[in-house]
């Protein structure tokens, strides 16, 4: 069975997002980029499944801009077999991603396609379900643990109440959560092999995909400020506070 995972570029987790002076974005000026977090997890269950005999090739999927080569190469790094970068050097909202990993799951034929939950960067969480919608295909969204028997997966996923196990028919979609796994690090030999697996470069137009926007971003802000905690003495102080606040 074909793997399909898809990955984002996003700025790297431990960085703090500046926004741009005139409020029309996040400044990514000199800023350290890496694979979206949720998408190493996909990744790196893509790996197990593989290890285990289940899945017998992986296909990282990239839509953005050029240097996301250098992402789809950590995947590959990390134990993807091939890689295909969607080039756009402008933003591309996730109704249009969606319509590219339809369009290359078509002509792939992945028995699962594996994502992350949403990404960093605009925690929009829709392209899983949109993909699959786009295909007819059951979805498991926010995987806690993911089981392939026979023609069809179980996937253990998280709920607000708990959590919640599901049966799919495959072919299917699945959404990565946190506590799925926790993704390996590429060693240097695998890194240098990288370097020569194969990595096709498409555009939105090789797939008949529309990457117009359809959403206009009118400001970005930073979060306001917190004001500082206040400390009272006791119940009845908290009361007369809350009160005096207008909260209770």
């Amino acid at each position: 069975m074909k793997a399909l995972v898809c990955v984002k570029r996003v700025i790297d987790y431990n960085v703090k997002p500046r926004v741009k002076a005139d409020g029309t974005g996040v400044d990514l000026a000199n800023v350290k980029m890496s694979m979206n977090p949720f998408d190493e997890i996909a990744v790196e269950e893509a790996i197990r499944l593989k290890e285990k005999g289940v899945v017998t090739e992986i296909v990282a999927v990239s839509v953005g801009p050029a240097k996301a080569q250098e992402t789809l190469r950590t995947a590959l790094a990390m134990g993807a077999d091939r890689a295909i970068l969607v080039v756009s050097e402008t933003e591309v909202e996730p109704l249009a991603v969606a319509k590219i990993i339809k369009a290359i799951a078509d002509e792939e034929q992945p028995g699962l396609i594996i994502t992350g939950k949403q990404a960093i960067d605009d925690d929009a969480n829709q392209v899983g379900q949109m993909v699959a919608a786009l295909l007819g295909r059951p979805q498991g969204t926010f995987a806690n643990e993911i089981a392939v028997e026979g023609d069809s997966v179980v996937v253990k996923r998280e709920i607000d109440g708990g959590l919640e196990t599901v049966k799919l028919a495959l072919p299917a979609i699945i959404t990565t959560d946190l506590r799925l796994n926790e993704p390996r690090y590429a060693s240097l030999p695998n890194i240098m092999k990288a370097k020569s697996k194969p990595l096709a470069s498409k555009t939105p137009e090789d797939y008949g995909v529309d990457i117009a926007p359809r959403l206009k971003t009118l400001k970005v802000t930073e979060p306001p400020v917190r004001s500082a905690g206040i400390k009272v003495p006791d119940v009845d102080a908290l009361v007369a506070k809350l009160k005096e606040m207008g909260v209770a």
